[in-house]
């Protein structure tokens, strides 16, 4: 009989980060709609995903001293517990004041609740490693939780357009908040190992900081020095930054202006190249759950060979002309995405001890929200000045210099010694 790999508190982590993105699709289309049909204005709808990026910039900052205090379990519950109380606070607001109701106030919550939201993904990240109970379990957990995360994001948008358009953004929110109860109920029967539990006391016990702005700072700051001093982490934040950089030009405003300047097609088909392009991540993260086996500790080669697939298939992509062959394109991009993705997070989970990789993934989310916000800026500069084509060839370009970072760098998966928890193998 085979081992099992993960364990049950994976299993209720799981189910209830798929049913908090749930909430987050549902919750943003309520609000956009919402915020359209009060202003009519898409300045006023796009300033909702870059406060909630702004938040989570500030949360992933601030997360190294809750770590240091909170286990990531009870970290979860509170996010999701206040996330909830929220959304609750939000609808019933929206409910009886309808049409007078203050944006302003509106806009406040979202920042609070984004706030919430920003320590999910970095505990959940962080989490994982130590709920497999065996290496080889890694790469299977990382799978599965992109294919979730995937199968949210590909029918959650079109799900909750009906459900808004059917319920209405007020009654729609209430939904969201009961989704969200539903997660905060899964995240009780997340637990650590005894072991990991009790080395992580041990290590918080040992080194408490004193109660003064240089300590604060000094664990503010953990995170981003162990970046900066091991070489494979850096390299893979560098790598994740480029892929970020590149990576806006999927935003809905630019994939539709591609669309309608590139290929002549309307909006129609603005959805179809949306639906192919998740719709290739869920195949490329049920590929990588089946090819477990075969990419076994081969992690930094598997990223490398998605990064190559996924950049001359973006290359080819914006110089194409016809709709149907630009579908299939973004339909094979998928899984070699997947490959690339995964395969970075495992990397970056055995690249450090489990009781420093919050903070590491902490500062690395933090950095990386920052960086959306600057490139959506910079991207939509671009693209008005050279035209949404040479936007994608940028994009496909930046992917080549990732990939080639990675095969420079691979060295240092070799040469740097090791972390206390986990063997990382050579390429």
């Amino acid at each position: 009989m085979r081992p099992r790999l993960l364990t049950r508190s994976f299993y209720y982590l799981w189910t209830t980060q798929t049913a908090a993105n749930a909430a987050d699709v549902l919750y943003i289309m309520a609000l956009t709609v919402l915020v359209l049909d009060r202003t009519d204005s898409l300045v006023s709808a796009a300033l909702m995903p870059l406060m909630r990026s702004s938040a989570q910039m500030v949360s992933g900052f601030i997360a190294p001293l809750l770590i240091n205090r909170i286990k990531l379990p009870s970290l979860l519950l509170i996010s999701q517990t206040g996330q909830f109380l929220l959304f609750v606070l939000l609808a019933l607001y929206l409910q009886l004041n309808g049409a007078a109701a203050s944006l302003m106030l509106v806009f406040a919550l979202v920042f609070v609740m984004s706030f919430l939201d920003g320590w999910t993904v970095p505990a959940r990240n962080a989490l994982v490693p130590r709920l497999v109970t065996r290496e080889e379990g890694l790469l299977q957990a990382n799978g599965l939780i992109s294919v979730s995360d995937q199968v949210v994001q590909f029918a959650g948008w079109g799900l909750s357009g009906l459900l808004v358009a059917f319920l209405g953004p007020s009654p729609a929110l209430l939904l969201t908040a009961a989704i969200y109860g539903l997660a905060a109920a899964f995240t009780l029967g997340v637990r650590e190992p005894a072991e990991a539990s009790v080395q992580m006391q041990g290590q918080q016990a040992d080194s408490e900081p004193a109660p003064s702005s240089a300590s604060k700072w000094k664990t503010l700051t953990e995170g981003w020095q162990v970046i900066w001093r091991m070489p494979r982490l850096r390299m893979l934040t560098f790598m994740d930054i480029i892929d970020m950089l590149g990576g806006s030009v999927w935003v809905g405003a630019f994939t539709l202006a591609f669309v309608q300047v590139a290929l002549k097609q309307g909006e129609e088909w603005w959805g179809f190249i949306n639906a192919a392009y998740f719709a290739g991540t869920v195949g490329g993260g049920l590929l990588v759950l089946s090819a477990v086996r075969l990419i076994g500790n081969r992690y930094l080669g598997a990223m490398l060979i998605g990064m190559a697939g996924y950049g001359l298939l973006t290359m080819v992509y914006a110089l194409t002309t016809q709709p149907y062959i630009a579908l299939v394109l973004v339909l094979l991009m998928g899984p070699f995405a997947e490959l690339s993705v995964i395969n970075r997070r495992t990397l970056i989970q055995r690249s450090t001890s489990k009781q420093m990789l919050p903070k590491v993934l902490s500062a690395q989310a933090s950095l990386l929200h920052l960086v959306f916000c600057i490139s959506l800026l910079v991207m939509a500069g671009l693209a008005e000045r050279f035209g949404i084509v040479n936007l994608y060839l940028l994009a496909a370009v930046l992917t080549s210099l990732a990939f080639c970072v990675g095969l420079l760098g691979r060295r240092a998966f070799r040469d740097e010694p090791e972390s206390s928890d986990v063997r990382i193998p050579s390429l």
